[in-house]
């Protein structure tokens, strides 16, 4: 199996890419992460993934360009449903990259976290894996929470506080009314 993995940061790719080698998978990091803002919050990430991309030897494709607006303008009318929107604006440009890019599967570190919504992730996953002819692969790697967190901290790497999107760091932060 050849598969690119969308990660949405470095601690939430860790177990998911050590459970994948080792069942023998040809394993392609994949980053894509539009909704992370603000940009230092960005940078920050991308940041993180490199250096944990070079301590492990990952290659990883990495999209750098940060589309503020296009994610607002998405998801300004109803914050409330922008998790499905990242969800399936991040699912369908790994889908589509791992099909042009010859891939056989494709999957998300966002399946490690114990914050998502898997069904709603595995129902976009299979949705673009059809699209694009690149099958999508599920696993539920929240059973490694704690060792990619350990493992995170063991190897330096930038831990962040929130999802990703003004909106969430909005929730982890503000207490008001």
């Amino acid at each position: 199996m050849k598969l690119l993995l969308h990660m949405c940061c470095a601690p939430c790719s860790i177990y998911p890419v050590r459970e994948l080698r080792f069942a023998g998978v040809d394993v392609t990091g994949y980053f894509y992460n539009h909704n992370i803002h603000p940009y230092t919050e960005f940078r920050s990430r991308l940041d993180a993934v490199k250096s944990y991309a070079e301590q492990i030897q990952l290659e990883v494709v990495i999209r750098k360009d940060y589309q503020l607006e296009e994610f607002l303008g998405a998801v300004a009318a109803d914050p409330k449903s922008r998790c499905g929107y990242c969800y399936r604006s991040r699912l369908e440009e790994t889908a589509r990259a791992a099909a042009e890019m010859g891939f056989t599967h494709f999957s998300s570190s966002l399946l490690y976290s114990r914050y998502q919504q898997h069904e709603a992730i595995k129902a976009a996953g299979e949705e673009f894996g059809a699209r694009y002819g690149v099958q999508f692969h599920y696993d539920d790697y929240r059973r490694g929470w704690q060792a990619g967190i350990d493992i995170s901290k063991e190897m330096g790497l930038y831990r962040q506080k929130y999802c990703g999107c003004i909106y969430s760091e909005k929730e982890r932060y503000y207490k008001g009314k």
